[in-house]
């Protein structure tokens, strides 16, 4: 049974988690979809010291981080040296944000908490004043795919089989409770 919302938190990340994120970015279930994990540990550096203006959070149940989660701007990406290879960046709004995220801990996998993250950071994104909020998983990332159908994101027809064969853009449809 999935966690209560309650129990999930976000601490932005900080310098004392890079050890935490490294061993995370290592494991095999994080490894298949993340890649380096050096190379992804530098870019969250980045984010961390203000080079890149994606946002970095732990996911914590009962205070225990146990995910990573981020948001970027779409907007940031619709420029040249992006849209050449991705060209959908530009089929949809500059204030798109889009969300990546990992369960780090392998004991928590298949728990439902990645759905339960997701759909409690993505109001969180809403409180913030986002309305376009989307995802991009691997279509091979069955489970990560299926929490996030859970979660309220459909595939965004438009885009379907125009992204390359490992991106499937997927965004959030609040229901008619949770529209402000």
């Amino acid at each position: 049974m999935p966690p209560d919302s309650t129990r999930i938190g976000f601490v932005p990340v900080a310098p004392e988690h890079y050890p935490l994120l490294g061993e995370w970015l290592a494991a095999p279930h994080m490894r298949e979809w993340w890649g380096d994990p050096e190379e992804e540990l530098g870019y969250i550096r980045d984010m961390v010291e203000g080079r890149d203006t994606t946002r970095p959070f732990l996911i914590v149940l009962d205070g225990e981080p146990i995910g990573y989660i981020q948001y970027w701007f779409l907007g940031h990406h619709q420029n040249e040296q992006w849209t050449k290879d991705h060209p959908w960046l530009l089929e949809l709004p500059s204030e798109t944000v889009g969300v990546d995220l990992s369960i780090g801990d392998p004991a928590k996998l298949s728990q439902g908490i990645g759905s339960t993250a997701l759909t409690a950071f993505v109001a969180m994104l809403r409180e913030l004043g986002h309305q376009t909020i989307i995802i991009d998983p691997d279509p091979a990332n069955v489970r990560a795919v299926r929490a996030y159908g859970k979660a309220g994101f459909t595939p965004v027809p438009e885009l379907e089989g125009r992204t390359g064969d490992d991106v499937l853009i997927m965004q959030h449809h609040p229901k008619a409770n949770e529209i402000s």
